[in-house]
């Protein structure tokens, strides 16, 4: 009696009875939800920045040591308004970055 022929060894190979079901990988969701806040406050902070610049519709009319004051008060406004979008800024990083902190402990596996 001839033995069979070895099965050619390219191609997928055939799984045991006795496997496993295979896991799937796991969808990495965080890190394009991170990246897209960055982006909006980003754009946010530079869309404020631009609101600041030439002269604002209040000061049109005024001439001299007016003017300047006007524009100066503009100035002022637009850094505390930039200043605040940086705040929100980080605190969103730091409450996105404890909250993936915690949810990777909670799904972290148990040693068997």
């Amino acid at each position: 009696m001839a033995a069979a022929p070895d099965p050619p060894q390219w191609g997928p190979r055939p799984e045991p009875a006795h496997a496993a079901p295979k896991t799937r990988k796991p969808r990495r969701v965080f890190p394009w939800i991170f990246l897209a806040v960055q982006i909006a406050f980003l754009l946010w902070a530079i869309l404020g920045t631009r609101t600041g610049a030439g002269t604002p519709k209040a000061c049109r009319g005024l001439t001299g040591q007016e003017l300047q004051n006007c524009k100066d008060a503009s100035h002022v406004g637009t850094t505390l308004g930039v200043g605040v979008v940086i705040g929100l800024w980080a605190a969103a990083d730091i409450i996105l970055g404890i909250t993936y902190f915690v949810f990777r402990l909670s799904r972290r596996r148990e040693p068997s």
